[in-house]
């Protein structure tokens, strides 16, 4: 074998299709392009999101503006209008409070009206709120006649002015966004953690004693002065 007996494997290259040289090579004329058309002119290339002349996606879709706030809270809303006038009725009267009314048959004197206690578990009763499922809030539309003690989730500052003014009470049964604070710990609740004892405090070095007072170099050099003559002399001071 030499070199130019070397071949590639069968089947393993194969050659270009030449269009458009004749009708005997089986690409001649339209080339393979078909008849016609945008797609057998040169550059005829469709991009791939056109929709064949009908309204794109991006046209029919809607503009979604703004945002969804993940925070929001939704609330089972009533007025205090609509609460008044039930309670005018008696409808939301407590039980032991009506009773009592009918059998006091003397004439008392005249005197303010007891407050018509409103809680989230009357109103459902009586048909005002659907779901108890919700957090509850009274909003101040309408007319307060008589005094009420509300329990609500929350209050619009003209509901709780309404309610006030007319001799009643609000009460706020916790925040939407989590239970109200309270400086009690609440029952059942888990005892807090003791507080972390203190660090033993250092033991105190002892002090340390006064150093000698070191005596002024003009002492020192008066006392080099003195000659071994005068230290004998005064000896013989002592003696006599």
């Amino acid at each position: 074998m030499k070199l130019h007996d070397l071949r590639p494997a069968d089947g393993s290259r194969k050659a270009r299709t030449r269009v458009g040289r004749g009708i005997a090579a089986g690409k001649g004329k339209t080339a393979g392009r078909g008849t016609k058309g945008q797609k057998a002119r040169t550059g005829g290339t469709i991009q791939p999101w056109f929709e064949g002349g009908q309204t794109p996606i991006h046209v029919r879709l809607p503009k979604l503006r703004g945002f969804r706030n993940p925070f929001r809270v939704e609330y089972e809303i009533v007025n205090v209008g609509r609460i008044s006038e039930l309670a005018e009725t008696g409808i939301l009267d407590a039980p032991e409070l009506a009773a009592a009314a009918e059998t006091a048959k003397a004439p008392a004197k005249a005197s303010k009206p007891a407050p018509v206690t409103i809680t989230p578990d009357i109103l459902a009763a009586v048909g005002l709120v659907r779901s108890l499922d919700k957090p509850l809030k009274v909003l101040g539309h309408g007319d307060v006649t008589r005094p009420l003690f509300v329990v609500a989730d929350a209050f619009s500052k003209s509901a709780t002015a309404k309610i006030e003014a007319a001799g009643g009470t609000v009460h706020v049964l916790e925040f939407p966004g989590g239970a109200e604070p309270d400086d009690e710990a609440a029952p059942g609740a888990p005892a807090a953690a003791a507080p972390a004892p203190a660090a033993p405090a250092r033991a105190e070095k002892p002090e340390k004693a006064p150093r000698a007072e070191k005596v002024p170099r003009a002492e020192k050099a008066d006392e080099s002065d003195t000659t071994p003559d005068e230290v004998s002399g005064s000896d013989s001071e002592k003696g006599a």
